[in-house]
């Protein structure tokens, strides 16, 4: 008789989100280590030596440079409000455990666990794919989204600046952009923001999950601390631009208690809009969310997958356009018209900004243009 091996609660990985690494789905063999019955004390021994505090091995972070074939991707779902994005990563080393776009690293054979936070795809020449794909007389300008899928300003940003290279295009194209991220980072490119936003060319949403410290470094490990992030609303507002909260994911049981005290900090540090997002589970996400609330929350677990599922329509996640995002149901309901309510009390939501396309023109034609001023 042989037994598997698994993970106690007590073998998170400081810093990163996965405390497993289940290989892709697409595989065609799995492996799973096993030991046997005159092993069983020594592998008890071994956890409860992890119990008593020693860490786990902690992974590195491997990068590698990734030459694409294009860089605006386009998509035609009807409850979304944006149509082309760019990803300058594929994966994210700020390891949110929730992360909807990690089934995605099983396309290209790693696991959508510790892999997709650690093994990491760098889009080198995304600048220059965006200035070529930007200058087709074919090309129609519409608002483009920078982390649609993966945060464009993960740590990897710092050194890589592939994101800020993007900006410096979109710049020169007078290109309306629209950023989302959960890092500090965008500040850096205040300069760039804060001209494009003069010109209604830009605006920031700034994702807060939770405002407890103990909660974000467990659920979004690498990600700035939701101070950092109240107090990068701050700075982006003062630089003049239009910054938004993002209150995602909603988790029952877990974060929902917070989303009055969210939209109202956001607003109160100068966020002019604001909106939520229910946790989603597709694919891999929902056995890898299942094991962190058996690592950090093991008596709230069955509750809240319960409350999700009661949101989903008796299932970990439905899919459906327009309900994925929100959810069905009583707390569906509640969860809105708590949202709707603290928006009005806060004033946040009352005008949006509308990103100009007019203005966009290729950097050569501009020249032109101006000769005959």
């Amino acid at each position: 008789m042989t037994k598997l091996a698994h993970f106690s609660p007590s073998q998170a990985i400081k810093g990163r989100g996965s405390s497993s690494n289940e290989r892709s789905r697409f595989e065609a063999w799995r492996r799973e280590a096993v030991y046997d019955d005159q092993f069983e004390d020594q592998f008890d021994d071994q956890c409860e030596n992890q119990a008593d505090g020693e860490e786990r091995p902690k992974p590195k972070t491997t990068v590698w440079i990734q030459q694409a074939k294009s860089i605006i991707s386009t998509n035609q779902s009807p409850d979304l409000p944006f149509d082309a994005s760019i990803n300058p990563y594929q994966g994210c080393e700020h390891g949110c455990i929730y992360c909807y776009a990690r089934p995605s690293h099983a396309y290209l054979g790693l696991s959508p666990g510790l892999d997709f936070e650690t093994k990491l795809f760098a889009k080198e020449n995304a600048a220059q794919l965006l200035e070529s794909e930007l200058s087709s007389k074919r090309y129609i300008p519409k608002v483009i989204v920078l982390g649609a899928n993966t945060d464009p300003y993960q740590p990897i940003e710092r050194e890589m600046k592939i994101t800020r290279a993007i900006l410096e295009v979109l710049e020169r194209f007078n290109h309306p952009l629209s950023i989302t991220t959960k890092s500090g980072l965008v500040t850096r490119d205040i300069d760039i923001l804060e001209r494009m936003a003069r010109k209604n060319l830009a605006r920031v949403h700034i994702s807060v999950t939770s405002l407890q410290n103990e909660v974000a470094r467990t659920l979004e490990p690498r990600a700035a601390a939701p101070a950092r992030r109240l107090s990068t609303i701050r700075r982006l507002t003062d630089a003049g631009i239009p910054v938004g909260v993002l209150v995602a994911p909603v988790i029952p049981a877990i974060t929902d208690v917070e989303l009055e005290a969210i939209v109202e900090s956001a607003a109160a540090a100068g966020a002019t809009s604001a909106a939520y997002i229910l946790l989603r589970l597709p694919r891999e996400v929902e056995d890898l969310f299942s094991e962190w609330l058996q690592t950090h929350y093991p008596l709230r677990a069955k509750h809240v997958l319960s409350l999700l599922s009661q949101m989903r329509g008796g299932k970990a996640y439905d899919a459906a356009f327009g309900s994925r995002m929100t959810g069905t149901g009583i707390f569906a309901d509640l969860l809105r018209n708590r949202f709707r309510l603290v928006c009005l009390k806060s004033g946040i939501n009352a005008a949006r900004t509308i990103l100009r396309t007019d203005l966009f023109a290729p950097p050569c034609n501009t020249l032109q243009l101006n000769l005959f001023e």
